[in-house]
């Protein structure tokens, strides 16, 4: 998959990408909004050049109270992500080129109060869309929120996907979508337990390319 260019989706403002995104940064904004901790940590996995978290971080009053893990394995948008970061001064984000696929990459970066799994149910197999929501509440502090993505397109994955967060622990605040065969956007908390994190488990494989 070149994921140089599957990026540049977002050049277009019309583009699935770009609404998605918009989408996506307003979640971000709403939970900032509502969180007056001193200090926020935030973790995205497969984070591209960090296009959803970091404008909003730079705009938002409470952005500098966040530290940030963001991995990517793509070093070309790793590094796009430090330089917006560099330029935007913002100091407490930390961008690793890296697999995010593996619980390893988050080892001191957790437990977060924001983590973003953007971009990423669409492109792996189904079984493991599963075991990485399950394996969320390890990531997770107590009353995390969780934003995630995934198209909508045949087999709507969506239903399941809603069904494993309920099922591992969250509570659903908003689930956005302009309907089958476009894309989906979910909000949710984490109500129950947070788990400590398990080292060297594999969460995920990518296996598919939309």
């Amino acid at each position: 998959m070149d994921w140089l260019a599957w990026h540049e989706g977002y050049a277009d403002p019309t583009s699935r990408h770009a609404r998605r995104l918009r989408v996506v940064q307003a979640h971000i904004r709403s939970f900032l909004d509502r969180c007056d901790a001193p200090s926020i940590r935030a973790v995205s996995l497969c984070s591209g050049s960090g296009a959803d978290l970091l404008p909003v971080l730079a705009e938002h009053p409470a952005g500098r109270r966040v530290r940030a893990r963001l991995v990517e394995s793509n070093p070309e948008l790793a590094e796009r992500a430090r330089a917006t970061a560099r330029e935007r001064g913002l100091d407490g984000v930390e961008v690793v080129t890296g697999d995010a696929s593996t619980t390893d990459a988050f080892e001191g970066a957790v437990p977060a109060d924001l983590v973003l799994v953007c971009g990423v149910f669409g492109n792996i197999p189904d079984a493991d869309v599963e075991r990485t929501i399950r394996a969320l509440p390890q990531l997770c502090s107590p009353g995390a929120t969780a934003v995630w993505t995934r198209h909508r397109e045949e087999p709507d994955l969506t239903p399941a996907i809603r069904g494993w967060l309920r099922d591992s622990g969250f509570a659903e605040r908003s689930f956005d979508s302009p309907g089958v065969g476009d894309y989906a956007v979910g909000s949710h908390a984490l109500v129950g337990p947070a788990r400590r994190l398990e080292p060297g488990v594999r969460l995920f494989t990518f296996s598919r390319e939309r």
